[in-house]
């Protein structure tokens, strides 16, 4: 099936001229369009821009010149760290959370071949779970934020989200495992 025939078997609404694409979504552009809106994602070029006025998250969240751009992916950098410090949190979990509920009875044997520490099975309790649940559910929420910053194709964002994240691991990589991601 040739290109002209696709073009032709797909609804009007959806044809898409890659010149029309091209002038809406050039590098270095914002992320409108021509009629002052902002772009679908039908328009959207999926290739990397360096443009400093890509929005975040949000229109309402749109640097306007190198300052706020600048800040932006610092914001980005810090909430990597946080996020490789949370999952820190997470692989230490039970340890930490045994300490904070002052109980020594952490039962740890070693298997046969000495390569993977096992825990015995603990008692469940409703504040602990809670607990993991909540920290979860911050550590997917977070993960999501970055993923959306590094969707938005913007280098910027996306060379923030990698330094933070080296620098993340950097610092707390040691007490994260090494089943951690």
């Amino acid at each position: 099936m040739s290109m002209t025939d696709m073009t032709k078997s797909m609804p009007t609404s959806t044809t898409i001229t890659m010149s029309s694409m091209a002038a809406s979504a050039t590098p270095g552009s914002s992320m409108s369009n021509t009629d002052g809106g902002v772009m679908g994602a039908s328009e959207m070029m999926m290739v990397f821009f360096t443009a400093t006025n890509t929005p975040l998250y949000s229109t309402a969240w749109m640097p306007h010149n190198a300052g706020q751009y600048t800040g932006t992916c610092i914001f980005l950098i810090a909430l990597a760290v946080i996020f490789r410090g949370l999952v820190a949190l997470r692989c230490n979990f039970v340890a930490l959370y045994d300490r904070r509920q002052q109980q020594r009875r952490v039962d740890l044997r070693y298997a046969a071949d000495d390569q993977y520490l096992k825990q015995a099975q603990r008692p469940w309790t409703v504040n602990e779970a809670a607990t993991r649940a909540v920290l979860d559910t911050v550590l997917v929420g977070v993960s999501y934020l970055l993923m959306l910053a590094v969707m938005a194709m913007n280098v910027g964002y996306f060379l923030s989200v990698l330094g933070g994240t080296f620098l993340g691991s950097f610092v707390v990589g040691g007490w994260t495992g090494t089943a951690a991601h």
